[in-house]
């Protein structure tokens, strides 16, 4: 098709899912109509797209609600239950303040995006909208613009210490077709520290942003477990960008989930910054799961390592598309991407797309992806000393997925979907 007409033909697709935008201060209604005139622009995603020929995104914008069944997980304990955290609680994409925490926090700001956006003025504004804007270019994040300009749910965080705790976006879903957007936006000041955790079925239909401004000598510790609901569709966008010396370290743990889409957009703007995204995912079935991750080196001396990890069988797709670009001035940089499955059966797929782009000339840079099943040999070792199949395969699988949860920095945190995930396998040998 030629591009003039599927550009006509994606603008018509976004013209039609336009509606009146949210009302709000100043500030917020120049951002969203900014990223309206920019989804009119691009059009909604397709198919034919290069970033999306791996994945149809038509469930992801069709004007119909989606039916998902609510899973039952028993009496089994939320992830991150055991852990004292600020929890905050969204149910069916709407914040839900008498299951929440007071949002208060030594050395945080917490604040809803709902209230914020009444303000004229407010310090979001230099970042609410700004990333994601940046963020589409050299690839086109169309639901993602969609997002800045109608999502009115969300948490604004700025961080100006080091807080005790780790703040806990916890989410719930009661209605079997609910759609939500969500946006947060987290500000870590200079010399700041903080952990974010995310966890749990947000809506049957899910479209979230997440923009985050990383200061100088600054961390952010990001940990998600998306919900276990077996027919959810889910886009989900994170956009970052590091200071001098700042460090981020994000985590994704994917268990089920009919159509999932991650993506992430990295900037490392300050010299010797450093960038780990990491992935999981597990699925078995009707399970589809992209990681499309962007990391840009723009300064010297810093350094990013994307782990994706996958493991599929009875029919079920992963996907990786990953890019590191290097740009001239960014000498010294150290660039890692490894993106691996495995596959329990013939039926699963893994489609991967790794990508390097390096304009400097004194760089250390490396990308791989494989795909393969059990290594027969090291099965063999363990059936040799009295393991049972079901057992042996388990503990590959756990160590094949070992690298990639490696990445989170708190080990105890690490062990709790360390064990979540070995529970998932022993209940689907």
């Amino acid at each position: 098709m030629p591009k003039a007409k599927l550009k006509a033909q994606k603008q018509t697709r976004a013209a039609e899912l336009v509606r009146p935008l949210p009302e709000g201060g100043a500030w917020v209604t120049r951002a969203r109509d900014a990223a309206l005139a920019r989804w009119s622009d691009m059009g909604a995603p397709l198919k034919r797209d290069e970033y999306w020929k791996y994945t149809d995104p038509r469930a992801l914008i069709a004007e119909e609600s989606l039916q998902a069944d609510l899973l039952d997980t028993g009496s089994e304990a939320p992830v991150f239950d055991a852990f004292d955290r600020v929890k905050l609680v969204f149910v069916d994409g709407v914040f839900d303040a008498a299951a929440s925490d007071a949002l208060a926090l030594d050395g945080v700001e917490l604040e809803l995006l709902a209230d914020a956006t009444k303000a004229d003025l407010h310090w979001a504004r230099e970042v609410f909208g700004t990333l994601e804007a940046r963020a589409q270019s050299p690839v086109e994040r169309p639901l993602a613009s969609f997002n800045t300009a109608y999502a009115t749910q969300g948490v604004l965080i700025r961080v100006t210490g080091t807080p005790a705790k780790p703040i806990s976006l916890i989410y719930r879903r009661s209605a079997e077709d609910a759609d939500a957007m969500l946006h947060h936006v987290i500000r870590v000041e200079a010399g700041a520290e903080v952990t974010l955790l995310e966890n749990g079925p947000l809506a049957a239909r899910s479209n979230t942003v997440i923009e985050a401004e990383i200061g100088e000598g600054a961390t952010l510790h990001h940990i998600r477990s998306q919900g276990r609901d077996h027919a959810r569709l889910s886009a989900a966008h994170i956009f970052v960008r590091l200071s001098a010396g700042a460090q981020l370290k994000s985590f994704t743990l994917t268990v089920n989930g009919a159509l999932t889409r991650n993506e992430a957009q990295v900037w490392l703007d300050g010299a010797d910054g450093s960038a780990h995204l990491a992935g999981a995912s597990v699925g078995d079935g009707a399970f589809h799961a992209d990681d499309t991750v962007f990391v840009a080196h723009n300064a010297p001396g810093c350094e990013s390592r994307q782990v994706y990890k996958k493991v599929l069988r009875h029919g079920a797709v992963g996907v990786f598309q990953g890019k590191i670009l290097v740009d001239r001035l960014a000498q010294k940089t150290d660039g890692y991407q490894i993106s691996q499955a495995l596959l329990l059966d013939e039926d699963a797929q893994f489609l991967a797309k790794p990508e390097l782009e390096i304009y400097a000339d004194d760089v250390k840079c490396s990308h791989g992806s494989t795909s393969g099943e059990i290594d027969s040999t090291q099965l063999y070792y363990l059936r040799a000393r009295g393991i049972p199949d079901a057992e042996a395969k388990m503990l590959l699988v756990l160590a094949f997925l070992a690298e990639a949860l490696d990445e989170i920095a708190d080990t105890e945190l690490a062990g709790d979907l360390r064990d979540r995930l070995e529970a998932w396998l022993q209940r689907h040998k």
